[in-house]
């Protein structure tokens, strides 16, 4: 993706997009490494990631760029992930939470959790909350999460969040995007007035 106006405005500005190894993920992170912005990409596969951030270093000229591995299956990785972060920046101007999968068939996490609900909501929102005292300290600061139109489909019964009395994949997918809306509405809410904003894009 080449923007060719203001091209290094963001220069300066650390930037977090997690599932960034394709898709959404992969084109965010190459329009925000072409403005001048230093990415942290986050993915799970090392081979991967090696890879997204090699080819979008030779697109943009960019090499303020590093990677960071997670499963967001796995909220441990997620923390640490969060931690890894911390450690190496001391401040954090853009998060987008961008990780998400879908499942043809239910899947238990050993948190007792539906996978698509704990990858596409639970690690967003973990990692936003670890998150969220170096965004706080980074003005103006934003937060981005990538929902879905497959929202639309989706209720959110609290009597069987899990789809444990039969589960759609498809539904699964639009109940945890609708939890990012949710998420990013109160989110807002919390935020408003300070330096840092929260967003919801599908």
């Amino acid at each position: 993706m080449e923007l060719s106006f203001c091209k290094n405005h963001m220069t300066g500005k650390v930037c977090v997009v997690t599932g960034a190894t394709a898709g959404i993920g992969k084109v965010t992170a190459t329009a925000l490494a072409s403005h001048g912005a230093e990415v942290i990409i986050a993915g799970r596969n090392h081979q991967k990631a090696e890879a997204t951030l090699q080819q979008i270093k030779n697109e943009t000229g960019n090499e303020s760029l590093q990677y960071l591995l997670a499963d967001f299956s796995d909220l441990d990785q997620v923390r640490n992930l969060a931690a890894a972060f911390k450690e190496r920046y001391t401040r954090l101007d853009i998060l987008v939470n961008n990780a998400g999968s879908f499942f043809n068939t239910r899947r238990e996490t050993p948190y007792g959790v539906e996978k698509t609900f704990l990858v596409n909501h639970l690690a967003p929102f973990l990692l936003t909350t670890l998150l969220l005292e170096i965004l706080q300290g980074s003005p103006p600061a934003r937060i981005v999460n990538v929902s879905s139109d497959g929202h639309k489909l989706a209720t959110m019964d609290l009597d069987d969040l899990g789809f444990k009395r039969g589960f759609s994949g498809m539904k699964a997918y639009g109940r945890s995007k609708l939890a990012n809306i949710m998420f990013t509405y109160e989110l807002a809410r919390r935020l408003a007035g300070s330096n840092v904003t929260a967003n919801a894009l599908h």
